[in-house]
């Protein structure tokens, strides 16, 4: 694949061109090698940020706040680095959906691949999906830039492959 971008258009007011290789170090991404095991019991992602940030203030009312705890001898840091180096990623495609904000008309989203295939999908379907764009720690250059995981997990064995633009149709 010559370019590592891809677009969101169509019924949208703010089309969008997108380069996955930066998510790498973008806090929304997912584990994709555990994601979809825990989704019975995820929330969402606000709902969960919620969650975190009430339990926090909850700690630091009742207990006060801790100060930062120095890092000795730099192992948390190692592991978040290989952690990152050998991952396999992937990230949320409702903040992307939303940010080119598509018109209030919008029923449905095809995803266009480099091979010509076109996959429709109801748009609250697409805003639930999910985009892989790092295998053991590596882009998905021979057949990305990213991959569709449907939010569901039902195509985990089997995501849409090479695609290359999200069209918003109404």
């Amino acid at each position: 694949m010559s370019e590592f971008i891809f677009f969101i258009d169509g019924h949208v007011n703010h089309p969008l061109t997108i380069d996955p290789s930066v998510w790498i170090f973008d806090e929304r991404k997912v584990d994709l090698t555990t994601y979809f095991k825990e989704l019975p019991f995820q929330d969402d992602v606000e709902t969960a940020y919620k969650k975190a940030i009430s339990a926090q203030w909850d700690k630091e009312i009742t207990e006060g706040s801790e100060p930062p705890r120095p890092n000795s001898n730099g192992n948390e840091l190692k592991y978040e680095k290989q952690k990152l180096m050998n991952g396999t990623f992937g990230m949320p495609f409702r903040p992307f959906l939303l940010n080119a904000e598509p018109l209030k008309e919008a029923k449905n989203v095809t995803i266009h691949t480099a091979d010509g295939e076109l996959f429709t999908y109801e748009f609250e379907v697409a805003a639930s999906f999910i985009l892989g764009f790092s295998k053991q720690g590596k882009p998905l250059k021979e057949d990305g830039p990213v991959h569709v995981y449907l939010g569901d997990g039902s195509n985990e064995q089997n995501p849409i492959r090479q695609v290359t633009r999200f069209t918003v149709g109404i």
